[in-house]
């Protein structure tokens, strides 16, 4: 069957971190661009000792964004402050980069009683009105339409402001991701749907999710802009992600970022993907161009870091980080009575019967 021509993939930096011939880096300040490798750096601290610790037992899951650092973490610093952030399950990176306390980070990880979602989440379901950044939810896709009918509105209120949805190449496959390019493409809503295309759909890879040549390609069907950038070069990602909020905020429409990056941990810590892909083969030739790296290389060579500041700013991470694993451990569970709470406006009476039973139970087992 043929296919619309594939898409050009938008890159600046080559995969030693050194700027393409003929290519002019967008604008980013130096400031800016520290802040952004101490946040990529942030987040690489935090995944491997949260890793840790779903294998000692002291958390029950969470989920890594190794590799994936620059996607979310650039495209979010390419936003304003008014956009509202729908993210999906691994990107971490946006809410700490918009000022997402880490504090509470770790308490939602622990469902304890200083959770900001009152522990009737599951690990790694964020989010913070504060921030606009929308609470994540378990099932696929949802963030996506909710987006777009977000951005609706924002588009009827005159509003300068756009939504991003981030989601993965696997959630491309569901049904909520093309009605919401469809309601995008004929509203012409303000919406930047961006797709980490990291190569697996938990075990599943890309070739077996789609027939298409790319995730991108997909946008001519719905009458939306299409792009591709290379997801593991920090630049790019702004850049594309700026001329989508440009255009969007301007009337343009949607626009579908497909970010070609890689996962290069497992899916999440209840997966095992030396079950099926070999380290070697699959996953090497992508360290060599993970997004930390390159982005290391450039700011280096450029006078704007060095290894002691970044071993520094690692200790650092690492101490801020157990403090706050401490402070989460010593805060108790939040009380079972939340359970019937923020639902509705006046409990139902079978509600209230079962929320007193439940505290005559407790009231008998001594725990009340």
């Amino acid at each position: 069957m043929p296919q619309p021509p594939l898409l050009p993939v938008v890159q600046f930096l080559d995969e030693k971190g050194v700027p393409l011939k003929g290519k002019s880096l967008p604008t980013v300040p130096d400031q800016d661009l520290i802040l952004l490798l101490k946040t990529m750096i942030r987040v690489r601290v935090i995944d491997a000792r949260m890793f840790k610790m779903q294998r000692q037992g002291r958390i029950a899951f969470y989920m890594s964004t190794y590799g994936e650092e620059a996607t979310h973490i650039g495209a979010t610093y390419a936003l304003k402050p008014q956009d509202w952030i729908f993210p999906q399950y691994r990107e971490q990176g946006a809410a700490f980069l918009r000022g997402f306390p880490l504090q509470l980070f770790v308490n939602q990880i622990f469902g304890n009683a200083g959770d900001i979602q009152k522990g009737r989440q599951m690990p790694m379901h964020w989010g913070s009105r504060d921030h606009n950044l929308v609470t994540i939810s378990s099932t696929l896709g949802t963030q996506i339409p909710q987006s777009v009918g977000t951005a609706y509105a924002m588009k009827l209120k005159k509003q300068d402001a756009v939504t991003l949805a981030f989601f993965g190449e696997g959630t491309t496959s569901e049904g909520d991701f093309h009605a919401a390019c469809n309601f995008a493409g004929v509203y012409k809503t303000p919406s930047v749907l961006f797709c980490r295309n990291n190569g697996w759909a938990i075990s599943t890879p890309f070739n077996r999710q789609t027939a298409a040549e790319s995730i991108a390609v997909k946008s001519f069907a719905y009458g939306i802009e299409g792009v591709r950038v290379d997801g593991n070069d920090i630049f790019a990602v702004i850049e594309v992600t700026r001329q989508a909020r440009e255009r969007a905020v301007s009337g343009g429409g949607a626009t579908l970022i497909e970010a070609l990056t890689y996962r290069l941990s497992s899916h999440s810590t209840s997966d095992d993907p030396s079950a099926y892909r070999s380290e070697d083969r699959d996953d090497g030739p992508w360290k060599d161009r993970e997004p930390l790296v390159r982005l290391r290389h450039y700011m280096m060579k450029a006078g704007l870091w060095t290894s002691d500041e970044e071993k520094a700013w690692e200790q650092e991470c690492e101490k801020e980080l157990i403090e706050c694993i401490k402070q989460a451990e010593s805060i108790g569970k939040p009380d079972a009575d939340i359970m019937f709470d923020d639902i509705y406006d006046e409990i139902p009476w079978h509600l209230q019967e079962q929320k007193e039973m439940m505290q005559s139970f407790l009231k008998m087992e001594g725990k009340r």
